[in-house]
C-alpha cells in the first residue's frame, strides 16, 4: 500500500481529459485513504482514485473546483456526513465495485444537492428490495443512476411509496399508543437494555479483599471457582447462598428483558417489512396501468 502523500500527488499524471476537464490520475497505487489533498490547491475539475484500497470517503479539505470523483474498485464501507460542506460543486460520483452494503449507508449523499451522476453497480445494497426507489428518493438532485437515466415517473413513484410506508408505521404505533417509529429500509434497529446491575458495594470490598490476601495460585483460583458459583469469599453459608439467589434471580432478569426485546425487534420488522411489500406492489400495479 502506498500513501497518499503531497510528493505522490506531485508526481502523479496531471492531464486534460476527453471532456477537457484538468484531471489528476491516481489510479491503481492501492491507497489506503484519502488525505493530503490540500496539495492540489485544489487546480482539479475531476480526481481519478479508481482501483485502490480505500474504505471511507472523507477527510475532503474544502476543493471548490472539484465536480467529478471515480472510485471504483475500492473497498468503501462508509461514505462521511460533510461532503456537501467540503465539496460544494460535486456533481459526479462513480462508486462501482465496492462494499456498501445497507441501502442507509448512501444517506449522506441525500445532502449534496449538486450531485447527478451516481454509480452504485457492484456494490451488495443494489440487492435490496426497492434499492433503486430508495436511492431516487433519497438523492433527489440525481439525473442519472447506474448509468440509466431517472425519469420523473420513477421519481413519482419513489415519493408515493415512501410516503405510504411511513403513513402505514405511523398508523400502526399510533394505534398501539407509543410515540411513533421511524425505520429506513436497511438500516439495523438498536433494542433498549435496562442498566447492568452488579454486587453490592460490601461484596465488592470483601472480593477485593480477598485478592489482596491471596498469596498462592491455589488461592487464587479457589477463589475464581467461588465466584463463578456467585459465592462471595469470607462470608459464611448463609450469605454466599443470598449472594447466588440475587446473581441468579439478575441473570435469569437479563434474559428475559433480551428474550422480550428479541420479540419486538422481531414483530416490527415483520410489520415494517408487510408495509414495503405491499406499498411498493400498489405503485407498481399502478404504474403498470398508467
Amino acid at each position: 500500500m502506498v500513501r497518499l502523500t503531497a510528493q505522490l500527488i506531485n508526481m502523479s499524471a496531471q492531464k486534460h481529459n476527453a471532456v477537457r476537464d484538468w484531471e489528476l490520475d491516481l489510479r491503481g497505487y492501492r491507497i489506503p485513504v484519502i488525505e493530503n489533498l490540500g496539495a492540489t490547491l485544489d487546480q482539479f475539475d475531476t480526481i481519478d482514485f479508481t482501483d485502490n484500497d480505500v474504505r471511507k470517503i472523507d477527510k475532503f479539505p474544502l476543493l471548490k473546483r472539484l465536480k467529478h470523483i471515480f472510485l471504483s474498485n475500492n473497498r468503501i464501507v462508509r461514505i462521511s456526513d460533510d461532503l456537501q460542506e467540503t465539496l460544494p460543486s460535486l456533481e459526479t460520483l462513480i462508486l462501482t465495485n465496492n462494499s456498501l452494503k445497507e441501502l442507509s449507508d448512501i444517506d449522506p449523499l441525500g445532502t449534496i444537492t449538486t450531485l447527478k451522476y451516481l454509480s452504485l453497480l457492484g456494490n451488495p445494497l443494489v440487492s435490496k428490495k426497492n434499492y433503486r426507489y430508495y436511492v431516487i428518493h433519497k438523492v433527489p438532485s440525481l439525473r442519472v443512476l447506474d448509468f440509466n437515466r431517472v425519469r420523473q415517473k420513477e421519481k413519482d413513484a419513489a415519493s408515493k411509496l415512501f410516503k405510504k410506508i411511513k403513513s402505514q408505521q405511523q398508523s400502526v404505533t399510533a394505534g398501539k399508543g407509543e410515540k411513533a417509529k421511524t425505520f429506513t429500509p436497511g438500516e439495523k434497529l438498536t433494542p433498549s437494555r435496562s442498566a447492568p446491575t452488579g454486587p453490592p458495594k460490601q461484596d465488592i470490598a470483601a472480593i477485593r479483599k480477598a485478592i489482596a490476601n491471596a498469596k498462592t495460585l491455589e488461592e487464587i483460583d479457589r477463589l475464581n471457582q467461588l465466584l463463578k458459583m456467585g459465592q462471595i469469599p469470607g462470608q459464611d453459608s448463609k450469605s454466599n447462598r443470598q449472594s447466588a439467589g440475587r446473581a441468579e434471580t439478575s441473570r435469569r432478569k437479563d434474559n428475559f428483558e433480551e428474550e422480550e426485546d428479541e420479540m419486538e425487534e422481531n414483530e416490527y420488522r415483520s410489520q415494517t417489512s408487510g408495509f414495503q411489500k405491499r406499498a411498493a406492489d400498489e405503485v407498481d400495479d399502478e404504474m403498470e396501468d398508467d
